[in-house]
């Protein structure tokens, strides 16, 4: 592997207290903005709350603001609108709370269309209609999704190395699982099963970062059983430390330029996978390693304090 930074020194541990509190605060916006999803009061798609989408195909190039225009002109007052770069296509999205969510929809929005752009020929390319209770069962199955594959991580990290390694790993994963929650909430963007698709795709790959880090310390635990756990895990998690900005980098690059030129379908989704690209990083050296090692610590201090029992004559 490439030495990136070369030989490194930081004391990732010493600065603990710090991340704990941005993280913290990370996890109560992430935790709130879970509430507000449950509740329906979130930014959700029509895959959660309902609703018709109408992917519209046109012979000519139509602006979207044009677009917008001829909407609203044409009575439709909620919507949501994507431009589909390939095709002359628009995505328009109804909540389900709007009148044209059922029934005429798909009548509707086409002559709006027709009557703002009367020399251009629209096409319906496709409708699709999620009902109320689809869109419920869809949002309760999300958090189970995700709270299963949080007890999946702490099963296998507790049989891969051990049941403190485990608990670290949970509350790195849930940490960046709550950061993407957060940083949608924040920015507006809408939760639909794209981002649920991002968020179970994170959980995987800071995992995977995580498990290169508990590796590396429980190997150095093992070379140096006499050693001051502080610093066991901090030379540990710096000797990995080049590996995980390269591999991190490499992925965020794909990541970006899928953002950058990806288009409009999956913009949303490869900002979700750029945010959890960075704190996957960033929950691996400053959340994780610092749990096990605090775990580790109290457990020492427990052994340390039962007295010895005495050996009968």
């Amino acid at each position: 592997m490439i030495e990136f930074l070369g030989k490194t020194s930081f004391d990732f541990i010493g600065k603990r207290n710090i991340s704990f509190v941005i993280s913290a605060i990370i996890s109560v916006v992430g935790m709130f903005a879970i509430i507000e999803m449950v509740r329906g009061t979130a930014n959700m798609g029509i895959d959660f709350t309902g609703g018709t989408s109408i992917q519209l195909k046109f012979d000519k190039a139509v602006p979207i603001a044009d677009a917008r225009k001829a909407l609203h002109n044409g009575g439709i007052a909620e919507f949501e609108l994507q431009e589909v770069k390939e095709g002359n296509k628009l995505l328009v999205k109804l909540p389900r709370k709007s009148a044209l969510a059922v029934g005429k929809a798909a009548e509707i929005v086409p002559a709006a269309f027709t009557k703002s752009f009367p020399g251009i020929q629209v096409t319906v390319d496709s409708t699709t209609e999620i009902g109320p209770s689809i869109g419920d069962k869809l949002r309760k199955d999300t958090i189970i999704a995700v709270a299963i594959s949080m007890l999946g991580i702490i099963c296998y990290i507790a049989w891969r190395f051990d049941f403190k390694f485990g608990i670290g790993a949970v509350v790195a994963t849930l940490h960046d699982v709550l950061a993407m929650f957060a940083a949608y909430y924040l920015t507006g963007k809408e939760f639909n099963l794209l981002f649920i698709t991002a968020v179970l795709t994170i959980a995987g790959y800071s995992l995977t970062d995580t498990v290169v880090v508990f590796d590396r310390i429980r190997e150095n635990m093992h070379k140096d059983l006499k050693g001051s756990l502080h610093k066991i895990f901090n030379s540990s998690i710096n000797e990995v430390l080049s590996r995980s900005i390269i591999t991190s980098l490499t992925t965020f690059l794909a990541a970006i330029s899928l953002f950058i030129f990806g288009g409009e379908v999956i913009h949303d989704f490869s900002f979700a996978l750029l945010i959890g690209i960075v704190v996957g990083i960033y929950s691996s050296v400053f959340i994780a390693s610092p749990i096990v090692l605090m775990l580790e610590e109290k457990s020492l201090d427990k052994v340390q304090a039962t007295p010895a029992k005495p050996v009968k004559a």
